[in-house]
């Protein structure tokens, strides 16, 4: 087991490589004018502006030294500044948050944090157990109604449901809210007697003592977490399903039966556990598009997170910000990924014996 990680972690950097040559290659598209641009805050004024901001960060350079140069920085030979650096965490100014890069990102992702957390403990519990509980009734009344859910929640328009989600509770009723915080909510936190921990409004609430904001940001939590469920558990629903019904047709299973194991043994220790193992990988994947920002969902309830910001960068071309956006899903992807492997591991022998 402990060898098979190793050789996972050994290739995660030559991964993580290929994310980075990737992502460089997308902005070679542009050249080197273009590319000089998105460097500064402010748009250069004339010609003599624009060849230096070319010279100082390399950008007419051979294509290999400028990949390096974009990776580990480059020193400007007038000032002696250490310049860029996707290693050093400069990954340019984001016209769209009027910040670094990374300081959006930092900002911005313990609103996705949070929004991930609540929304996939739901959808991996419910998921998995309407998926077995599906494929145990099989043809029956609860795993026609199951299909029929998994169907329509998956076929859905994630942002059609938002909208309706909206129309209904927000505006017809007006139960719950857009955004992260209501208006008073929102000043109370940002006061000195608030003591912001984690970021995690729901968290920090309660370690302030304040179940006022716990509520209220719990309130604005569930139009978002609602429509996240509906999809991802129709998706983890019929892939359970799926998966149980075929290994339910395995000879291992007749066999433990006719050995006379009971029912639930054999649904718990054989079918179910083999069950999971591709389960395993549609749930890291959604968990790590779940912290890579639901760009829809955050866009429509108006949540501060990192969805909305690259929804938004899109919209004005925000080059870098696009970037570095795709950068950080791109790790995301990259380390669910090395988990599923991990976890594969766990659950079956062969794999990390082959």
């Amino acid at each position: 087991m402990t060898a098979y990680i190793i050789r996972r972690l050994l290739i995660l950097p030559i991964i993580l490589l290929g994310v980075t040559l990737l992502i460089f290659a997308m902005l070679q598209v542009l050249g080197p004018v273009e590319r000089s641009a998105l460097y500064v805050r402010d748009v250069p004024k004339n010609e003599r502006q624009v060849e230096a901001i070319i010279k100082r960060y390399g950008l007419d350079q051979p294509v290999h030294i400028q990949y390096w140069n974009w990776l580990v920085g480059i020193t400007d030979g007038a000032t002696g500044e250490r310049v860029g650096g996707v290693l050093r965490g400069d990954l340019g100014y984001s016209r769209t948050g009027r910040e670094d890069v990374i300081d959006v990102l930092i900002r911005r992702l313990p609103a996705t944090l949070e929004l991930a957390l609540w929304s996939m403990v739901p959808v991996i519990g419910f998921g998995i157990w309407l998926g077995v509980k599906s494929a145990l009734n099989h043809n029956k009344p609860f795993d026609q109604v199951a299909r029929i859910f998994a169907i329509i929640g998956w076929s859905f328009p994630t942002f059609v449901f938002a909208l309706l989600m909206l129309l209904v509770f927000y505006a017809k009723l007006d139960w719950f809210q857009p955004g992260r915080l209501s208006t008073a909510f929102s000043q109370e936190v940002i006061k000195p007697g608030f003591t912001q921990y984690t970021h995690l409004m729901t968290i920090d609430s309660l370690l302030n003592l304040r179940p006022d904001i716990f509520i209220d940001a719990l309130r604005h939590l569930i139009m978002p977490v609602t429509t996240l469920m509906v999809i991802e558990v129709a998706l983890l629903l019929k892939i359970t399903r799926s998966s149980m019904l075929e290994e339910m047709r395995q000879d291992y299973v007749t066999t433990a039966r006719a050995k006379g194991l009971p029912e639930k043994m054999v649904t718990n220790r054989h079918i179910r556990r083999n069950a999971l193992i591709p389960v395993i990988t549609v749930a890291g994947l959604t968990l790590a598009g779940l912290m890579g920002g639901v760009v829809i969902t955050e866009t429509v309830f108006d949540y501060p997170g990192i969805g909305s910001w690259a929804a938004a960068a899109a919209v004005s071309l925000d080059v870098l910000s696009m970037l570095g956006y795709a950068l950080f899903t791109a790790v995301l992807l990259v380390i669910a990924n090395l988990i599923v492997d991990v976890m594969y591991a766990v659950l079956d022998p062969r794999v990390r014996l082959s």
